[in-house]
């Protein structure tokens, strides 16, 4: 059986989802490839806290989906950045820049739930779910040949453009044989929802230490989301913690400054593990997101970055209005997304690596880096401009505003 597409995309996650939606926009005939069956969503929507930067939240809306919420995110309107062991801090306020907030906080399952209920309001997207991808074929006639399997068999599905969005372990990065340059942190992040004595107003904590960092994000139903940063061989012992202990270490992570932690839910742990492929792009194939770049969380910038991607490709194929999978576009697509990947990837992984640095002489000079900061006006500014998301050429329903 065979079917023809504009673009295939494999991949149904934050990344792969948004880019159909932004697709159908331009009234392109999309198929998407989900691993997950319809009436489930796939893992990474769980209880994780995402930090959307406020170009994410632009888009988003622009898109139809922060609207679908079912709870409401947190608003992050401050952000207070510091360092165990050193001196010196940085408080960066919304208000000073005339902003109302930097973006918002939203978890993980509500945010897929959104999307999909905004993706069953496209008309023009078929869903092949749930279906594995098994290769490509060769490129004829302008379209390239995806091997899908499902529970009728194998499908032929020829497609324009082939997009991978299918996460860290790309299976379309590797039949493209796309080589990758990973680096291990040999850090685990835990990640759960934490309830405090006092009320979140807002204000996003992070505090770096020798072993990652410790964040408190603001949600929007009164609690926290909190990762937790901890060296790779203290994992285990972190996980098996009763909850009591759990609290009492985030406690000495981040100090009082948010008053008393009270309850955790569920803690779930993820190795911290830089994933970097070497080219975007392949004979009428590219790749997007987490396939493209599995980043460090420090900054929260993983999933802004990967949207980014997503909403370039979508603009310039409405610019094009011709073959989206043309050498022309993706090239362009390469050497527009170069700045903005190159910055976001080199800030994520020079602050890890900067952070977590237990040396003491390095200790001065992190300090002397926080006071500098905390009294430019144009660190700073490059700092929040990164943090909502406006470095480089930005993606026009980035920018804007719906009201």
């Amino acid at each position: 059986m065979s079917a023809n597409h504009d673009v295939v995309i494999v991949g149904g996650g934050l990344v792969g989802a948004s880019l159909a939606i932004a697709l159908d926009r331009l009234g392109l005939d999309v198929g998407l490839v989900e691993a997950t069956p319809g009436g489930a969503l796939p893992a990474v929507f769980d209880q994780r806290n995402l930090s959307f930067a406020a170009a994410t939240v632009n888009a988003l809306t622009a898109l139809g989906v922060m609207q679908r919420l079912t709870n409401p995110g947190g608003p992050i309107r401050r952000i207070h950045v510091s360092r165990a062991g050193d001196f010196g801090r940085v408080v960066m306020r919304a208000e000073d820049y005339d902003r109302d907030a930097f973006g918002q906080v939203v978890v993980a399952r509500d945010f897929g739930e959104a999307l999909e209920a905004r993706l069953g309001e496209l008309k023009q997207l078929t869903r092949y779910r749930p279906a594995k991808f098994v290769g490509l074929g060769t490129s004829s006639d302008g379209r390239r040949e995806v091997l899908i399997a499902d529970e009728g068999g194998e499908r032929r599905l020829q497609a324009r453009l082939v997009v991978g969005a299918d996460g860290t372990r790309s299976a379309v990065r590797q039949v493209l044989g796309i080589e990758v340059v990973e680096h291990d942190y040999q850090q685990t992040l835990f990640v759960a929802r934490v309830r405090p004595a006092k009320v979140p107003d807002g204000s996003a904590y992070e505090r770096f230490t020798d072993t990652g960092p410790t964040a408190l994000l603001p949600r929007g139903d009164r609690h926290y989301g909190v990762v937790h940063g901890v060296a790779r061989d203290q994992a285990d012992a972190v996980m098996a913690l009763d909850d009591a202990a759990w609290l009492a270490r985030l406690q000495h992570a981040v100090g009082w400054r948010a008053g008393r932690l009270l309850e955790s839910g569920p803690r779930s742990a993820y190795p911290l593990i830089q994933v970097l492929a070497q080219k975007l792009v392949g004979e009428r194939a590219l790749l997007l997101g987490n396939a493209a770049q599995t980043i460090h969380p420090v900054g929260a910038q993983g999933f802004n970055l990967g949207l980014r991607d997503a909403l370039t490709l979508a603009e310039l194929i409405g610019e094009a209005a011709l073959d989206p999978g043309s050498d022309a576009l993706l090239q362009t697509y390469v050497q527009r997304r170069g700045p903005d990947r190159e910055q976001t990837l080199a800030f994520s992984d020079g602050l890890a690596r900067l952070t977590s640095n237990g040396s003491p002489l390095m200790r001065p000079l992190r300090s002397l880096g926080l006071v500098a900061a905390a009294q430019a006006t144009p660190v700073q500014s490059f700092l929040v401009g990164g943090a909502m998301g406006f470095r480089g050429q930005v993606p026009e329903l980035c920018r804007s505003e719906v009201q």
